[in-house]
């Protein structure tokens, strides 16, 4: 039995193994899910699932009756309506090692630019052969291109622009940002305060401080729980979740930090600076 709960705790859910197809998704209906370069997902039994809090739960229909799930207080992403007698969790917030580790890479003809794949699994354009499931086009950016890199939330009701010099891209291990994320780790791009415009939706996001945190904060679409820049006035910088990112912002991630927490069944494989906390200043 593992446990499991969303970034808040309103949302919780157990699962018995044996887990089973654990893979890293690199489709961009994922990556708009979690706001991270790949989502992780691993199967278990239907039969001994069990959640609570499932009144906070909203959902969007991503692709033609598929709905991703999310906790509408805090964003994190959290396992949807069972198929063929399998949920899939999403493996970012487990709280205990499941035992099963990443089996592929799946989806990676819709690979982010800006994310290398340096682990020797098996990599797959579009899902595993044996799995019959119809393979959805990416959506289309909401904005046209311009001079700026544009990103968008999964739903395309929140759109932005990276106006902004990038400043620094990390990878983020800790166990906030997992849960937030519902991912590996969070990869996040930081610009100046004033380096992320709004094109649109603004006023459907919502955002979730961690009551004993001194500044971490979730925000997200408030229609489909997708993560959305933050606008950080007190430390005078903006966070961009990468993964909602459409276009190429010019920087890959430099470093893995808070490693110390890290997930045990994700594997570090590129040769990034690690630290196990913050990386030191600059």
């Amino acid at each position: 039995m593992t446990r499991s709960r969303c970034l808040c705790g309103a949302v919780t859910w157990d699962a018995e193994g044996p887990f089973q197809f654990m893979s890293h998704c690199h489709c961009s209906r994922c990556r708009k899910a979690h706001g991270t370069p790949f989502a992780t997902y691993v199967a278990a039994s239907a039969s001994g699932f069990r959640s609570s809090g499932r009144e906070g739960v909203g959902r969007w229909e991503s692709s033609p009756g598929f709905f991703r799930y999310f906790c509408t207080r805090c964003g994190s992403v959290v396992p949807g309506d069972p198929w063929q007698g399998l949920v899939f969790l999403p493996a970012g917030c487990l709280e205990e090692d499941p035992g099963a580790r990443p089996e592929a890479h799946i989806f990676v003809a819709s690979r982010a630019s800006w994310f290398e794949i340096r682990d020797s699994l098996p990599r797959f354009d579009a899902y595993p052969p044996g799995l019959d499931a119809p393979a959805q086009p990416d959506r289309p950016p909401p904005d046209p291109p311009g001079p700026a890199p544009r990103g968008s939330c999964l739903c395309g009701g929140v759109a932005y622009v990276v106006e902004g010099q990038p400043l620094r891209a990390r990878n983020c291990h800790c166990s906030r940002c997992r849960k937030a994320r519902g991912a590996a780790h969070a990869s996040n791009l930081v610009t100046s305060v004033d380096g992320v415009r709004f094109t649109r939706g603004v006023e459907g996001v919502a955002s979730y401080k961690v009551p004993e945190a001194q500044f971490f904060t979730q925000t997200f679409c408030r229609t489909c729980g997708g993560p959305v820049p933050r606008i950080d006035r007190e430390r005078n910088f903006a966070i961009v979740p990468m993964g909602t990112l459409d276009d190429d912002p010019g920087m890959r991630p430099q470093a893995h930090i808070f490693v110390g927490s890290k997930a045990p069944w994700y594997e570090i494989q590129d040769e990034l600076p690690k630290y196990a906390e913050y990386a030191p200043a600059t």
